[in-house]
């Protein structure tokens, strides 16, 4: 049968093909092996995961710097794109609903259109308002010195009478101004008036305040914190005239012990030293009167009282009268003395005779006991000094 033109002749088959292509699903299913005959390993190769300590820590060290990273990463990222709140608005009429998209005004600041300014004696630390260290320290220092002048002022008026309580405020600050705060703190006019006006209202709180006739405002130290600013020696004048009732008869008793205390010390004294006194008097007229006796004429056996006073007295001991008069009292009272007037030289003087005749005197006897102790070798002095009436008729002592 013939072809009919147009008609597309039959195509050959695949194998007799001059470039035929291999059957990818037959040489695949061909060249892949049964899976009865090959087994498939159901568990992961043992190289994944490290096979030591070592190894195990080395990878928790990088995984743990890359997380760091990546967070410090995101952090930086985060806070340079950011752009800060803007501050809400101090004013009262301000929706707080938008308190959301907004920073909330500190204290002691004031907020306007999302910027911040700190009030006078405060600075500005990061969304805060801090306390400005000069103008604190100005203040402190301001009040200190107003509070001083105030009640060193009180004190020199109840002392002297010559200060005054009552003290007006333009006239202090006139007296601060010429500390020079202000310079010594590096503070500008308004940040010094700011400091004025803290240390004032902490002046309000201690100081006692008044306005005077002229409607100006006076201070006053109160009564006290001026005993703190008061002299020592003003404290004891105002103590004593404080308690003057109690002191004046306190004072006369102690007065009046102290005076009766002498006066018997005194008197035991004067007895005491008249004792001593007139056993060396009886001693030098009871060796008068044996002198006498033993030489024939040649010695008075009596003695002048005056010159015997004054052999026996020294110059301190003259000037007290009481003595001699304690000592004429008790030569007056002995029996074995006879004192009686007598014209020596054309003057009238008194006399003083030893009357006992072959008898020793108590102090004789203390004498003689002196004299044994003496050669026994109990003395302390090698030469003691002995007192020897010039009339006596006796050769001096040699040591």
């Amino acid at each position: 049968m013939a072809s009919t033109p147009g008609a597309r002749p039959p195509r050959p088959p695949s194998s007799l093909s001059p470039n035929p292509k291999p059957n990818k699903n037959k040489t695949s299913s061909s060249s892949r092996p049964s899976t009865s005959s090959i087994s498939i390993p159901l568990q992961p190769s043992s190289n994944l995961f490290p096979s030591s300590k070592s190894e195990f820590s080395s990878l928790i060290a990088v995984v743990v710097v890359a997380t760091a990273v990546a967070f410090a990463c995101n952090y930086v990222f985060t806070s340079l794109n950011q752009q800060p709140k803007p501050f809400c608005d101090s004013n009262p009429d301000f929706d707080d609903s938008l308190s959301d998209f907004c920073e909330p005004c500190p204290l002691n600041g004031v907020c306007d259109e999302g910027k911040l300014e700190c009030a006078h004696g405060y600075r500005r630390l990061g969304n805060l308002c801090v306390e400005d260290s000069n103008i604190n320290e100005a203040a402190k220092k301001l009040s200190k010195l107003v509070e001083g002048l105030l009640c060193e002022e009180y004190a020199q008026f109840s002392c002297s009478g010559t200060g005054a309580v009552w003290v007006q405020g333009n006239q202090l600050w006139e007296k601060v101004n010429e500390s020079k705060i202000m310079d010594e703190y590096g503070l500008n006019k308004a940040v010094y008036a700011h400091a004025m006006k803290r240390a004032m209202e902490a002046l309000r709180k201690v100081l006692e305040t008044r306005l005077n006739d002229h409607g100006i405002e006076e201070l006053k130290c109160p009564a006290l914190l001026v005993l703190h600013y008061t002299p020592v020696s003003c404290r004891i004048q105002q103590w004593i005239l404080e308690h003057a009732l109690l002191l004046v008869p306190a004072c006369a008793l102690l007065l009046g012990c102290v005076f009766t205390l002498l006066k018997l010390r005194r008197r035991y004294y004067l007895s005491v030293k008249a004792e001593q006194i007139y056993n060396e008097a009886c001693d030098v007229l009871e060796e008068k009167a044996v002198s006498a006796r033993s030489t024939t004429g040649e010695h008075e056996p009596w003695v002048v009282a005056s010159l015997l006073r004054d052999h026996l007295l020294s110059p301190k001991e003259r000037k007290d009268p009481m003595l001699w008069k304690k000592v004429e009292q008790l030569v007056q009272e002995d029996s074995r003395l006879e004192r009686y007037p007598k014209m020596v030289k054309g003057e009238c003087k008194v006399v003083w005779e030893w009357q006992v005749e072959g008898s020793l005197s108590s102090s004789g006897k203390r004498k003689k006991a002196k004299e044994s102790r003496l050669a026994s070798g109990q003395h302390a002095d090698p030469c003691p000094q002995q007192r020897k009436w010039p009339w006596k008729v006796e050769e001096p002592v040699k040591c």
